[in-house]
């Protein structure tokens, strides 16, 4: 054992840490939202599903000697692929397709043979242990190695990620797998010195009682019906993972605390369920599951109205408690440690293809994110099943009146997601339609003053227009006459130059929406827009009229706006913009990567001298303010807040931009300095962001 369990241990801590490593390290090259460590975490699925198959075969199919030198010395080859630091300059992409293929290959280059062999270290290194200690049971190790997991998880966003460099993290951990290496060429010598020996007959362990050989029908095969329960109850665990993932990440924000949250509660049912089935009751987990399913259908609803806590915590605790169903069914149902390596091969079959249905499928399937109440349902409908075939309800239905309630809760639980996602697909839109970078809809209101037509993007009002001729022109939502950016752009000290110095104003908007701000153009200006989402584009070209109606000669760039601004100043073509306005959000967030401080020296350099760089930080959930503040003292610039009120009869919301500038003439205008909110004592302390860290706890809004 003293070989094996820091083996196994090591694995699985190396194995959950790259995760948020490597993703953190592409996510400012593909947009920086939910879909991207979606993609990840399916990457991370599939190999180990590869892994788990790869130890399946070779200790069923091969003598024992060969099998361990084989996998000796693709520990060996592994080590040339070390370290594990992207290139950037040969990864980033140029364009804005999909980018699923592109981040799929990136990480089979960088990290698929490491990541392959620590995920084929724990079936493999316990069936060693079980040849090696007959009368043993091995099952026991894979808690630790959820153990490991876990802890890899919860370190990585307190003790690793605000202390190390994101490049020194990958070279910390390229170290630690080289002594990942030599402790499996340890075990591995263990198991030779072994093979010459006869194992007796392993012995099953009963809690409380002296182990006695097992019975014959210890040895059969599992039947067909208990391996598809297995892979269901995997994939469903696995679909709920991703689901909750991306629920809170379009909500909030996509940074590692966020992928890490559910990630950890997922680890956490395994570790309990396999460390011992005391742990795991029937009733107490189904009762919670039956109360939850209709609580996060009701948040999903309400939106960010409701507080960013109980959305946190709601979703958190459905995860938890259906994965402890799954997982709990799952250790109950697990075989004799003579299938053992069939058991893990297919939950991780199940864990792949649910990740597979919820990164890849849903996208194409749904035009809305169905897939988190319909997995919640899928998880109601399992644990059922499982029940069923466990003899579970057949016992207490007729005896108790808990089992009864129990049972018609969990028919009413599975209706209600049903049901929600019924009405909600259905629901009235013009148009609804999603992509890799979300979902869109366009919809048409009555309001005070007429007939609108918006653009949303999740939960996050994107844009909208008057659908009447005489008022479709005007400025609406974020971007009215009083915004920052519409006294930006109206007051800009080019409008006030003598008549030979004046000239027409050449905007920019990272992010395009419904193309609202072209409505603030004058005959001459230029309005660039840069937009990651192709759908997008498209939509405000063909469902909204900003763009034809502006004044000014508008443009639109796809791709990804900070890649697309550094590579126009690697082309010698700094875009010299009077007005920069950052305006990209993910649903109610904006994109780590457009925050931080090697950003805004991009946008910086694409400035005039007399520039305005403006930050749109109107949110439910973050207070970007420290953030961009902190941009400003690194600057050496000066930053006024302007924030305009809600006008239902012009159709604009509450909003608040951030204006970086070197412009005194500007600021001095009277409307200007009339429009500027004055910073507050109580302020939070300016939070400089940085491609390194993003620390989300310092602006969460509670």
């Amino acid at each position: 054992m003293i070989r094996f369990a820091p083996t196994i241990f090591l694995s699985a801590f190396l194995l959950f840490q790259v995760q948020p490593v490597i993703s953190r390290f592409i996510l400012p090259w593909f947009g920086g939202g939910p879909a991207i460590w979606g993609t990840c975490l399916v990457f991370f699925q599939v190999v180990l599903l590869a892994g788990y198959f790869y130890a399946h075969v070779v200790s069923e199919l091969l003598p024992r000697r060969v099998h361990v030198w084989l996998h000796v010395g693709l520990l060996g080859a592994s080590l040339l692929m070390l370290p594990i630091v992207p290139d950037a300059q040969q990864w980033k992409p140029l364009t804005a397709a999909a980018p699923e293929s592109g981040i799929l290959l990136l990480l089979a280059v960088t990290v698929g043979l490491p990541y392959g062999l620590l995920s084929s270290t724990a079936p493999l290194v316990q069936r060693w242990y079980s040849l090696t200690a007959p009368g043993q049971q091995p099952y026991r190790l894979y808690a630790l190695s959820n153990a490991g997991s876990l802890l890899a998880l919860l370190s990585y966003p307190v003790l690793v990620e605000p202390v190390l460099r994101l490049h020194w993290q990958a070279i910390g951990w390229s170290w630690a797998y080289v002594v990942f290496t030599g402790l499996s060429a340890w075990c591995a010598l263990s198991t030779l010195r072994r093979s010459g020996q006869t194992a007796p007959a392993p012995v099953v362990e009963t809690p409380g009682a002296e182990p006695e050989p097992p019975s014959a029908e210890a040895f059969q095969p599992p039947p067909a019906g208990t391996i598809v329960l297995w892979l269901l109850l995997s994939a469903c665990g696995s679909a709920l993972l991703l689901a909750t993932t991306n629920q809170l990440c379009q909500e909030i924000s996509v940074v590692p605390f966020l992928w890490i949250l559910p990630l950890a509660l997922y680890l956490l049912s395994f570790i309990l369920c396999f460390e011992h089935e005391r742990w795991y009751n029937r009733a107490w987990f189904g009762l919670p599951l039956v109360v939850f399913v209709p609580a996060t259908c009701a948040l999903i609803s309400a939106g960010l109205e409701i507080d960013l806590r109980i959305h946190i915590l709601v979703y958190s605790a459905a995860l938890f408690v259906a994965c402890m169903i799954c997982h709990g069914e799952l250790a109950r149902s697990k075989p004799h440690p003579r299938y053992l390596t069939l058991f893990y091969l297919v939950v991780a079959a199940g864990g792949a293809l649910g990740g597979i249905l919820v990164a890849f499928a849903a996208p194409r399937l749904f035009s809305g994110y169905w897939e988190y109440p319909l997995t919640l349902a899928a998880a109601c409908a399992l644990a059922s099943l499982a029940w069923w075939r466990a003899g579970f309800w057949g016992v207490y239905a007729e005896q108790s009146l808990l089992q009864r309630a129990l049972l018609t809760g969990m028919v009413g639980a599975f209706f209600s997601a049903l049901i929600f996602v019924w009405t909600n697909a259905r629901a009235g839109v013009v148009l609804r339609t999603r992509n890799f970078y979300g979902v869109l809809r366009v919809t048409d209101h009555t309001i005070v003053g007429g007939q609108t037509r918006i653009l949303t993007n999740g939960n996050t009002l994107h844009g909208s227009q008057w659908l009447d001729a005489e008022r479709r022109r005007q400025p609406t939502t974020y971007y009215g006459y009083d915004s920052g950016i519409g006294m930006a752009i109206e007051f800009h000290s080019r409008r006030f130059a003598p008549r030979e110095e004046q000239r027409a104003l050449k905007v920019g908007t990272v992010g395009l929406g419904a193309g609202t701000v072209a409505a603030l153009g004058r005959r001459g200006d230029t309005f660039r827009f840069y937009e990651i989402n192709p759908a997008v584009a498209e939509i405000s070209e063909t469902y909204f009229h900003y763009l034809e109606d502006s004044r000014a000669a508008t443009e639109i760039v796809l791709g990804d706006a900070r890649l697309q601004l550094e590579a126009e100043l690697l082309a010698g073509k700094p875009q010299g913009f009077d007005v920069l306005g950052i305006d990209a959000f993910s649903s109610d967030a904006i994109p780590i990567h457009l925050l931080t401080r090697e950003a805004v020296e991009i946008y910086w350099k694409h400035m005039a001298e007399d520039g305005l760089l403006l930050f749109h930080v109107s949110n439910h959930s973050l207070d970007l303010a420290p953030i961009v503040r902190a941009h400003a003292e690194y600057l050496d610039c000066e930053v006024v807040r302007i924030t305009s009120q809600l006008d239902e009869e012009k159709d604009t919301n509450y909003n608040t931009w951030l204006v970086l500038t070197r412009n005194q003439q500007f600021l001095d205008l009277a409307a200007v300095r009339a429009a500027i909110s004055p910073w507050q004592p109580d302020e939070r302390a300016p939070v400089l962001w940085t491609d390194d860290f993003a620390g989300l706890w310092q602006i969460l809004k509670f």
